[in-house]
């Protein structure tokens, strides 16, 4: 048997069972779960950790959103399979991977260009083909592929920023911490006539900080 698999401890099923003991319910995400490898999707020094319920450091002072945490959010954003999606923040492209398999398409943006070149060989190695990565401030949006049925924002903020707020589609969702970074409300949010209604809080979560022009400023330190 190859050596590179005996390597990494676990399997997708084991990441399946932590989500649904977490209550997540959504058996398209659960299988899109057990059909997405995460060890595809962590640092080689990080593959012990692949199929454990934890976040993982991927460099330049970032980690990964826990796998039930992110799985939280995406089920919170109801998707059908229909759906065109932004995501903010893409790390190395295991969340964005779960949401290519949920939905019509995703835009998502990093901006950490080291981190968003390893997001794409990643994504591309597993032959994910429905995603459209960007490298820049992801506290904006990406405008030109506005509107969207869903947003998901991996960084916590105090509110949501006017650009992300007037990307989401009449009846969308945007799922995204709420707080300073460090301490955060996970907040599910939909879009009316009005503008962003808060529909409920999926859970409570540590967060890295939302920098960019509509965030924090990017030289302030993030808190985890």
């Amino acid at each position: 048997m190859n050596q590179a698999v005996n390597a990494v401890p676990g399997e997708p099923d084991d990441l399946v069972r932590a989500l649904t003991a977490a209550g997540v319910g959504d058996e398209r995400l659960l299988a899109a779960v057990r059909a997405t490898p995460r060890a595809g999707f962590v640092p080689a020094d990080q593959l012990a950790a692949a199929y454990r319920d934890v976040p993982v450091a991927i460099g330049q002072g970032q980690v990964t959103t826990q796998p039930s945490l992110s799985a939280m959010m995406i089920e919170g954003l109801g998707l059908d399979g229909c759906e065109h999606v932004l995501e903010i923040g893409t790390g190395l492209g295991f969340q964005t991977a779960l949401l290519a398999r949920l939905a019509a398409d995703v835009v998502s943006i990093e901006m950490r260009p080291d981190i968003a070149r390893r997001a794409r060989a990643n994504l591309a190695r597993h032959g994910v083909r429905n995603v459209e990565l960007r490298i820049g401030d992801g506290s904006g949006g990406v405008p030109d592929r506005a509107p969207y049925d869903a947003v998901l924002v991996s960084a916590a903020f105090p509110e949501v920023p006017a650009p992300l707020a007037a990307q989401v589609r009449p009846a969308g969702r945007l799922v995204q911490p709420i707080g300073p970074g460090g301490h955060e409300q996970v907040v599910c949010f939909e879009r009316t006539a009005s503008g962003l209604v808060r529909l409920r809080v999926l859970t409570s979560a540590y967060f890295v900080r939302l920098q960019g022009r509509y965030g924090f400023p990017p030289d302030e330190p993030g808190v985890r």
